[in-house]
């Protein structure tokens, strides 16, 4: 998947999640991503995060200390 299609689906939950409390909707963002993300779309989502979070809300940003990180070995 395209670093562009992943940041503009991240953003979209994010966008939704924005309508509800802060704190909701920092917890409601990670939790989607960590329920319905495969490990590969996670990876992927790190890398932006990694190199400066371009083009990330940042709602995800915030949100990206409660998302899980897949292993290296996930990859495989």
């Amino acid at each position: 998947m395209s670093a562009d299609k992943l940041v503009r689906m991240a953003n979209q939950i994010a966008q939704f999640m924005e309508s509800k409390p802060h704190a909701e909707g920092v917890a409601g963002l990670a939790s989607h991503i960590n329920d319905f993300w495969e490990p590969r779309m996670r990876r992927q989502l790190f890398e932006v995060i990694d190199a400066g979070g371009a083009g990330l809300r940042p709602l995800v940003m915030e949100a990206a200390t409660a998302i899980r990180r897949p292993s290296p070995e996930a990859a495989h």
